[in-house]
């Protein structure tokens, strides 16, 4: 690496090597590219130009959309994941990687597009590889390593509620109607400041909790009678 210029193994073209000039690195100036390029690290850049006589590949960084860098450093790590697996079940049957990809990491790769979806499917069940053709053998051996080797992590989904009564045993329905949330929802309940309550639910599936949530909640405030009460998502987090 030159203060001008940057050399690169391309990582899915085995043995090819590829040159970032500093003029492909921002769109802003630049004074020295090593303040923007450092030694060991992966990066998303596009193909500008291949000169097969000289065996010149000219690189952009710059010219790569944000949102198709984000998507192929995440298909970067799920190969990476998914590679990983692949060892664990190659480990398992005492094959080598090679084998264990002629074997049966192909064919996932055909059947599923790529690995990491077949592994994430097989984390849960070995059933819907089973549909897709691969022997049930093999379809067990995979969901036995991917159940241990993904573990999701549980994302928790948070709704703010305003709830009050106007009767004169407004604050013992308040905390009824709060334990039949927590009861009948298994939801968990904090106290904010009056009337207002956290309510939270934990899954592995952000999305359809959130659905969950709000259907829950829209049920229970439409049953109140001789009060009122309102909610809204706040966020989620791990």
């Amino acid at each position: 690496m030159t203060p001008y210029s940057a050399l690169c193994r391309l990582e899915e073209y085995p043995g090819k090597e590829g040159m970032i000039h500093i003029s492909e690195v921002s769109g802003k100036w630049v004074r020295d590219i090593r303040k923007f390029i450092k030694l060991n690290k992966n990066y998303i850049v596009r193909v500008l130009n291949v000169d097969e006589q000289k065996g010149h590949i000219a690189l952009s960084l710059k010219r790569v959309a944000k949102v198709d860098r984000t998507r192929k450093m995440q298909a970067y790590s799920y190969e990476q994941k998914s590679e990983k697996i692949l060892m664990k079940i190659a480990r398992k049957q005492k094959i080598t990687l090679e084998k264990a990809y002629e074997l049966i990491g192909y064919e996932l790769q055909e059947k599923f597009g790529d690995m990491f979806e077949a592994f994430e499917l097989a984390s849960e069940s070995s059933d819907q590889l089973i549909e897709k053709g691969i022997d049930k053998k093999w379809a067990e051996i995979i969901h036995e390593v991917a159940k241990e080797a993904i573990q999701k992590k549980k994302i928790k989904i948070k709704a703010e509620l305003d709830v009050k009564f106007y009767t004169g045993d407004g604050v013992e329905r308040i905390k009824q109607f709060l334990n039949n949330l927590i009861n009948k929802y298994g939801v968990n309940i904090k106290y904010i400041s009056a009337p207002k309550y956290s309510v939270e639910i934990e899954s592995d599936n952000p999305k359809l909790a959130q659905k969950e949530l709000v259907k829950q909640l829209t049920d229970a405030v439409a049953k109140i009678k001789d009060g009122e009460a309102e909610f809204k998502i706040v966020g989620e987090k791990e």
